[in-house]
């Protein structure tokens, strides 16, 4: 049995459990077991999530000072998944938000995303996710890629259940249509 979207077996699942239990008791090497685990994780929806890789980078480390210092108040060790992109999701914001005050301040106007070329389907695909509003892009990012379900990412959104659903059904609807190239 694997956890959904991800391919991810239940015993990562559970190996992260246990990692973050060993965290909790003070167990270094767990801490680093577990970032090399997350890092990638949080990085690629940091990255989806501000469309600038130094900021990504620089959101990613903030949201792991902000685990390891706050990780022995995590009450559920299996909820760690959505607990940690809520951080990621707030640091990401406030990067945004500063980012914004920044350019607002020079008068600048933000940068076109840099896109790899890597296959027409591959930026096809960005570009149709890029063209998601935040909240939904949010979303699919979590449920899609990194395969949380529909109560995490309420929970990582600070949103109901019912309208992390109602996002992720408008984001595979406009994400289809701009794949396929169907207007609705």
């Amino acid at each position: 049995m694997t956890q959904r979207g991800t391919g991810q077996p239940d015993t990562a699942k559970l190996f992260d459990e246990l990692l973050v239990t060993h965290v909790q008791s003070g167990d270094r090497r767990a801490g680093e077991r577990l970032a090399a685990r997350w890092h990638p994780r949080l990085l690629r929806t940091a990255n989806r999530l501000m469309r600038d890789e130094e900021m990504a980078r620089t959101a990613v480390q903030e949201t792991w000072i902000s685990i390891l210092r706050s990780i022995a108040t995590l009450r559920d060790p299996s909820r760690f998944a959505p607990w940690a992109f809520g951080i990621l999701r707030r640091r990401c914001a406030d990067g945004i938000r500063l980012a914004q005050a920044r350019r607002s301040r020079r008068g600048e106007m933000p940068a076109a995303p840099a896109t790899p070329a890597t296959s027409e389907d591959a930026i096809g695909l960005r570009e149709a996710f890029d063209a998601l509003p935040d909240d939904q892009r949010f979303a699919a990012q979590l449920f899609f890629v990194e395969g949380l379900t529909l109560a995490e990412i309420a929970e990582v959104q600070d949103i109901p259940t019912g309208t992390a659903k109602s996002r992720i059904f408008h984001a595979r609807q406009k994400l289809k249509a701009a794949l396929t190239g169907d207007d609705q």
